[in-house]
């Protein structure tokens, strides 16, 4: 709090505008371009919202693999395809609002049984928290206790995002191999389907 004036919480609710905005232009926008531009500035305003909430390693990720690696994915898509505008639906439908309308009241209302952010005696400060500092030099005898916890108590978890990361990395190089096949196998199938010149 600085001159009365609690700047945190100021910022929170600035970032949280924003991802309303970003989230109202994605189903807004038609191109899908702009689309997948929109899932990446709204992936980065997620990681500063990770950042504010002291959760680097969250932060790290979302800004790597939702704003970098899906972007440049879907970019990847949309120059083999060829119509790059979202196909208008034929009627609109209510069950897909009614179901996202119920999950945001259902979330809304469990927020007011959350703790407060950052306070001393939330019970990860209390219990888990306290547990882990007391333990892992005896433990493990890593001086780093992030890295005593990912690597050890949380082994498997990251075990499994690690992965999770190394499937997404070989099926990206598999994209890359073959995409250069992609483009001129399009024009040849093109030139097949109009004829001989």
């Amino acid at each position: 709090m600085i001159d009365g004036v609690n700047w945190i919480e100021i910022i929170n609710i600035v970032m949280l505008a924003l991802l309303v905005i970003v989230t109202i232009g994605i189903v807004r926008v038609r191109n899908l371009f702009a689309v997948v531009m929109l899932a990446g500035i709204f992936s980065l305003i997620m990681a500063s919202v990770f950042v504010l909430l002291d959760a680097m390693d969250v932060a790290f990720t979302e800004a790597a693999v939702g704003a970098g690696i899906s972007t440049i994915l879907a970019l990847g898509t949309l120059a083999l395809i060829d119509n790059r505008r979202e196909k208008i639906p034929d009627r609109f439908r209510f069950a897909p609002l009614l179901i996202s309308a119920a999950t945001g009241i259902a979330l809304i209302w469990a927020v007011d049984s959350l703790p407060e952010v950052g306070r001393a005696d939330n019970p990860a400060q209390l219990h888990v928290g306290p547990d882990y500092i007391q333990r892992t030099p005896v433990e493990i005898d890593v001086p780093n206790i992030v890295t005593a916890v990912l690597a050890s108590y949380r082994g498997f978890d990251t075990l499994g995002e690690v992965a999770v990361i190394f499937t997404a990395g070989i099926g990206v190089m598999y994209l890359l191999g073959v995409m250069p096949v992609i483009g001129p196998r399009r024009r040849r199938r093109k030139q097949d389907e109009a004829g001989p010149s």
